[in-house]
């Protein structure tokens, strides 16, 4: 099958096509050929993965589905806003959504800046099943990483604030790796104390040890790993 060549069978209706009642993956397809949209969500589905269909980055926002997990293939020129413009629109607002460029006017600069901005792939019409499919299990294996690493962000911002303003300050030495006599100097306080503090982190942050304070340390958004002027 060329997902640029229309399908006898119509696909399902859109509130049948995607329920969102399971946990797979959703792959949302926008596309303003409806031809080439009932193709690549039969190919979709008969890969086990979910999906729907937008014929416009309007249609696509307004439905406010982006959250869940998955990827998107997207037309480059279509009415309205662009594939591109969408990839720029969803990262100015911090939506980090794989994303699969499928269109049959494509072009270098375009695949560059498509590429640069973090595309998946940029894929020409017609494609064969297999490239596809295998841009979207990348597409959504790298959203899956990237919710893994979101929550395990949150679950150590929500660890780091039961720490004390004390504390905090301690943390943020040990990940300078500054040992606790340098600290207790900084700090003005007594070495016994530093050590009582880093105990009380390692407690609260529920590491086993250095190693594994720092790296609860790295997943912190930049701003949490300041400390304001004592």
């Amino acid at each position: 099958m060329r997902v640029d060549q229309p399908l006898l069978r119509r696909s399902a209706p859109l509130s049948l096509q995607c329920s969102y009642e399971d946990n797979r993956p959703l792959v949302i397809i926008v596309d303003d050929d409806a031809s080439v949209r009932e193709a690549l969500s039969e190919l979709i589905q008969s890969a086990g993965f979910q999906s729907t269909s937008f014929a416009s980055t309007r249609e696509l926002l307004d439905a406010d589905i982006l959250d869940s997990p998955g990827c998107l293939i997207l037309d480059v020129r279509m009415p309205g806003a662009s594939g591109l413009h969408l990839q720029s629109h969803l990262a100015e607002n911090g939506i980090s959504k794989p994303i699969i460029f499928l269109t049959g006017h494509g072009d270098i600069p375009m695949t560059v800046q498509a590429m640069k901005a973090g595309a998946v792939d940029f894929l020409t019409k017609p494609v064969r099943d297999q490239t596809l499919l295998d841009a979207v299990t990348a597409g959504i294996a790298m959203d899956a990483e990237r919710r893994a690493e979101a929550a395990i962000a949150e679950r150590n911002i929500k660890r780091l604030e039961t720490l004390t303003q004390r504390e905090r300050e301690v943390l943020h030495e040990v990940a300078r790796g500054r040992l606790n006599k340098q600290i207790a100097f900084d700090l003005g306080i007594s070495e016994v104390t530093v050590k009582l503090h880093r105990s009380n982190v390692m407690h609260k942050m529920e590491a086993a040890s250095i190693g594994e304070l720092i790296r609860a340390w790295e997943t912190l958004p930049t701003q949490m790993r300041q400390v304001g002027p004592r």
